[in-house]
């Protein structure tokens, strides 16, 4: 495998991916700026918990997502396209089930998180407002969790591009009709989110089975239930759901922590965690590309091409970090009163500006080792390095918040992203044997 050869097929997997994800933080801001020339930063308080809970419930199910990518991924590296057909289905079967219950369990739901949430009771009714609304896309959602997953292990991420791009337009277009047109407020947004979701899916299934009928028609249903094959995808799922756990309890207690400090914290740190979603999702796309590549290596046993892959990813993922601190440094600034026209909420939000600017060297690995780790099914030892940097923040914040504040919350964050990289990349010293010894 030539050098060039090698990055040519790692931005062939990313650079969709980049752009279909970088859509998504685009998206939220757009919802951001839309709630915050509403006139309050309640709204903007409320788009922002209302987000936090709908994250909290569907990263809890983003397995369909990361484990369908990594048993199609290994699937696709062994031409055995059955089975790719066969986890497709499979992970659709559950999706269809779990977002029955979530829109069987609703009220449930909401209150439980509300309780969880210490918001304002003013940022409570109105998310509130966009959570009965939105609930019923959950099926849309976590279909596109699993297709996008799916799609990503059959090397193929320009149609999750095309679907991303297409949901996003007619979320933005929605939702401002209804909130400006409608004069429906947090719930126009909430309403152009539920349409874009459930649209999406769709244009996702219909694509698949357009351009995938080969792979379909190899799909033998009796096979769906096979024992040994579910047992293994439940063992997957099982350690990416207790995994996503731990990622879940630090971006609620996050928000929740900036909460307990009042609306205006709330507010300010909303915007800033903006930056974060959008380098994630940005870096995400490599992260993709060593899951799809990484899979494929593992799956045809080809350890030296693995290695040769995962050298060239930190190799782009350092050159991301440092291209995103040098953005940040110069429009961070500038971007926050883009987002809302709140004295208050710009002000504080420049106090702590400075943490986003690490955010990009903290947090590259971690993401760059999680597609790796997920695409060669060594889901477990990730689990136990997620907990880890999981017990770094709230370590660190319970340690400083009655010193420093929202300051300590911002300092917590950073050494989880940089603490789970670390744990990582020392796990991988044992989990990824060296090409020499394999050849």
């Amino acid at each position: 495998m030539s050098i060039l050869h090698n990055y040519k097929d790692i931005m062939r997997i990313a650079v969709p991916s980049i752009i279909s994800n970088i859509s998504v933080p685009l998206l939220g801001m757009a919802d951001i700026a839309i709630t915050g020339h509403l006139g309050s930063e309640i709204y903007i308080g409320a788009i922002s918990v209302g987000g936090t809970i709908f994250n909290m419930i569907y990263w809890i199910f983003n397995f369909l997502r990361f484990g369908t990518g990594a048993l199609t991924s290994q699937s696709y590296g062994r031409r055995n396209f059955e089975d790719c057909a066969l986890s497709l289905a499979r992970s659709l079967l559950i999706t269809l089930v779990v977002a029955l219950l979530l829109i069987s369990f609703q009220s449930y739901i909401k209150n439980i998180s509300f309780d969880i949430m210490k918001a304002s009771q003013d940022v409570k009714y109105w998310a509130g407002e966009y959570f009965d609304i939105c609930i019923y896309g959950a099926i849309g959602f976590l279909g596109l969790f699993s297709m996008t997953g799916w799609y990503v292990g059959m090397q193929n991420t320009k149609i999750p591009l095309v679907v991303s791009l297409f949901q996003n337009v007619v979320n933005i277009i929605m939702s401002l009709i209804f909130v400006y047109i409608y004069d429906m407020g947090v719930k126009g947004v909430a309403l152009g989110t539920l349409v874009a979701q459930i649209s999406g899916f769709l244009l996702s299934l219909t694509l698949c089975m357009i351009y995938y009928r080969k792979v379909l028609r190899r799909l033998n249903p009796k096979k769906i239930f096979n024992i040994a094959m579910l047992t293994k995808y439940f063992r997957i799922n099982t350690m990416i759901f207790l995994r996503t756990l731990c990622l879940v309890a630090v971006t609620v207690y996050f928000t929740t922590a900036g909460a307990s400090m009042g609306d205006t914290i709330l507010a300010a740190n909303a915007l800033l965690m903006q930056f974060f979603m959008m380098f994630t999702f940005f870096i995400d796309g490599f992260a993709y590309a060593g899951e799809a590549l990484c899979g494929k290596h593992f799956g045809a046993n080809d350890i030296a091409a693995l290695h040769h892959t995962t050298q060239r990813l930190f190799k782009i993922g350092y050159l991301v970090a440092i291209i995103f601190v040098l953005l940040y440094f110069i429009i961070g600034h500038y971007a926050i009163t883009l987002f809302t026209d709140q004295p208050i909420v710009v002000s504080t939000a420049n106090v702590y500006f400075g943490w986003v600017l690490l955010i990009p060297i903290a947090g590259m690995a971690a993401f760059v080792w999680d597609g790796i780790y997920v695409g060669c099914g060594y889901v477990g030892n990730m689990l136990i390095c997620t907990a880890i940097g999981a017990v770094m923040f709230f370590a660190t914040w319970f340690v400083l918040k009655s010193y420093i504040y929202n300051h300590a919350l911002w300092l917590a964050f950073i050494l989880y992203l940089a603490t789970r990289g670390l744990v990582l990349q020392i796990a991988s010293k044992k989990n990824f044997p060296t090409t020499q010894n394999n050849t």
